[in-house]
């Protein structure tokens, strides 16, 4: 399996690269910190360039790509820490009316069986799709059978939760109107917005290296450059292979579509999402721990994305599950 983007998807990833460093550079991104909400002229931005309609039909206004197509876009996000729930409005383009396009802003929330409801900016989306069960009903749906449910006319009532990442409201559904929306295969949503959570998290593990390599050049003690240090050229080496083995499990799972491919992949680049910004850390040395400095935006939005479609715990659970069934069948 060749797992090299093509000439044209490479285009691609490079267009969407261009086009977050000039509308979220970091100038913009360290104004986001202070103010949150979302930036909703950046979002009809990324509807025009068929961010969230990039899988769907070019007969219904899309552009006709595939998710390994979606993967690569969204690796370059996750890169530039842009905010606002990117998941959802690609998902639920073809849904919720104006998604597609950005003009309207859609949320997601997943009941999983430990029973959160966190839903990102709040404050910012126009619409709100809750999918709940699959569980065993051990979250509350009964049945366990997978359901999803639409916030329009009602909205839910919410609880405000202090998030760890200062460029992600988030808040709690405490409870919600439960009226269904069109037809969703939630089984392929989740499994969608984790492969695209973990995309994120491959981003922001890459950019975190470059941070560090970077840093590494310019920064001087006792005259030499502590790049020349053997433990920082270990550290910037572990963060490079981290970030090869998750983009190689990212890839590959957005070729097979499967479960299995990607849960491994969520594991994997939660992984070096999470190591990768604590070693940027070390690299930085004490500015990297002042608020100044960009490393602390990537580690906490690591934290967050662990949590979010499949967390780390739980994923390991269901890898461990479905190797051993493996090993029994054969």
């Amino acid at each position: 399996m060749d797992l090299r983007p093509t000439a044209d998807q490479r285009a691609l990833q490079a267009s969407a690269r261009d086009l977050l460093a000039r509308r979220f550079g970091r100038e913009r991104l360290r104004a986001a910190v202070d103010d949150p909400a979302l930036d909703r002229a950046l979002w009809r931005e990324l509807g025009t360039a068929g961010f969230f309609a990039l899988r769907l039909p070019e007969a219904d206004g899309g552009v006709g790509l595939g998710l390994p197509d979606a993967v690569l876009v969204f690796e370059e996000a996750g890169r530039a820490l842009l905010p606002g729930p990117l998941v959802a409005g690609h998902l639920l383009a073809g849904t919720v009316p104006g998604a597609a396009t950005g003009e309207r802003v859609v949320g997601l929330c997943d009941v999983g069986a430990d029973g959160a409801r966190l839903w990102e900016h709040p404050g910012d989306c126009d619409e709100l799709i809750l999918v709940e069960g699959g569980s065993g009903g051990e979250d509350g749906s009964g049945d366990g059978i997978p359901r999803a449910y639409w916030n329009a006319p009602d909205w839910p009532v919410l609880e405000s939760v202090r998030s760890i990442d200062p460029l992600t409201p988030l808040a709690r559904v405490a409870s919600y109107p439960r009226r269904m929306p069109r037809a969703l295969d939630i089984t392929r949503l989740r499994r969608e917005a984790a492969l695209l959570t973990a995309a994120l998290q491959l981003g922001s593990a890459a950019r975190t290296v470059e941070m560090a390599v970077e840093h590494a050049g310019r920064r001087e003690q006792f005259g030499v450059r502590i790049g020349a240090f053997q433990a920082v050229k270990h550290l910037c080496a572990e963060m490079l292979i981290r970030v090869e083995i998750a983009r190689s499990a990212v890839y590959a799972a957005s070729l097979t579509g499967q479960s299995l491919p990607v849960i491994g992949a969520k594991i994997l680049a939660d992984e070096a999402a999470v190591r990768n910004a604590r070693d940027c850390l070390q690299v930085h040395g004490g500015i990297g721990f002042t608020w100044e400095a960009d490393v602390h935006l990537h580690l906490k939005r690591a934290w967050l994305r662990l949590e979010q479609w499949q967390s780390g715990a739980k994923a390991e659970e269901a890898l461990a599950e479905a190797l051993l069934a493996d090993d029994a069948a054969g």
